[in-house]
């Protein structure tokens, strides 16, 4: 197993050098007009090819990039042409923010999903109607009307919560969660129905199979068979959909913590790649990279721990 994991985090920091490297490229055709606009009125052809110079943006391509790469590599992602913060201090600060609301989103998102897709597919009958209107409402309501509804509803009408603005765990732990209680609800919604569908359905094939009749003419108690077998059986796909799920929140993000004034890696993202800031956007391409393959390879190991037969290692 350590062989297998060396090989996928090898291969995805082969796949984050080839991204950044795409990345740079496309930026490096706009790298003149990107100076023009930080140096605004006071942009002249000097100043100009002045700046460029400074940059090392005047050096071929690949020379570029290896320079910014060997950086990289020694923990260097080089410095915010906008704000002059450290990439990787900045990147891992905002990163914190995002994580402490989608993990916590997360964990509800799992646990509403699991209790609701277990006992619709378990019960049936009113129980699976209640469980399939919920993921139906949880897919047709837009999270940006959601979150501006709970905003009014919880912060304007009923002043129980802050409508915006974030406070770290570390200095207040109960304003942190007044805090991210909007933004996760609203992710929350939108992923239990996903999730939940995904549950109910590998619940549902899992107990029409032969071992479960089995099981339960061997006199094993119901919920035994259904939380010990079945559920163990039906998790690789609802696991699949779980790290999709958990890549989607991280790119939903952008959306809620704009909406709700966060100062998170999407947000963070969104501003550095409308002020032309190439080294944060190479820093968060390097990182994204890096989270999804660190995403996919904890839900492979996970799964193959609770099934067997599917591992791949």
């Amino acid at each position: 197993m350590i062989g297998y994991v060396a090989r996928r985090l090898g291969a995805g920091l082969v796949l984050a050098v080839l991204m950044t490297f795409i990345t740079y490229w496309l930026l490096s055709l706009s790298f003149r007009d990107i100076v023009t606009t930080n140096l605004s009125s006071a942009a002249t052809n000097e100043s100009v090819d002045r700046r460029l110079a400074e940059l090392g943006w005047d050096l071929p391509l690949p020379v570029q990039y290896f320079k910014w790469l060997f950086g990289a590599i020694n923990g260097d992602f080089g410095r915010s042409l906008i704000t002059s913060e450290p990439v990787m201090s900045a990147v891992l600060t905002r990163l914190t923010v995002t994580l402490s609301v989608v993990l916590v989103a997360l964990l509800f998102t799992v646990t509403i999903s699991v209790v609701l897709g277990v006992w619709a597919a378990a019960r049936g009958g009113f129980a699976d109607r209640l469980s399939q209107g919920l993921s139906l409402i949880g897919h047709l309501v837009p999270g940006l009307l959601l979150a501006i509804g709970l905003v009014y509803l919880f912060a304007v009408q009923m002043k129980l919560l802050p409508a915006g603005g974030y406070t770290p765990f570390a200095e207040d732990p109960v304003r942190w969660l007044r805090s991210i209680t909007i933004p996760v609800i609203v992710l929350v919604i939108g992923g239990a129905a996903n999730i939940t569908a995904q549950v109910r359905g590998s619940m549902v094939d899992e107990l029409s199979r032969d071992y479960v009749r089995t099981l339960r003419t061997r006199g094993i108690p119901v919920q035994s068979v259904v939380l010990k077998h079945a559920l163990r059986n039906a998790s690789g796909p609802a696991l699949t959909v779980l790290s999709l799920e958990f890549i989607q929140m991280l790119g939903g993000a952008l959306i809620i913590e704009n909406v709700f004034a966060l100062p998170g890696y999407g947000s963070f993202t969104f501003i550095a790649s409308l002020q032309g800031d190439v080294p944060v956007i190479l820093g968060v391409a390097f990182f994204g990279v890096l989270m999804v393959i660190a995403i996919n390879l904890v839900v492979d190991l996970i799964n193959g721990w609770l099934n067997p037969k599917a591992r791949i290692y």
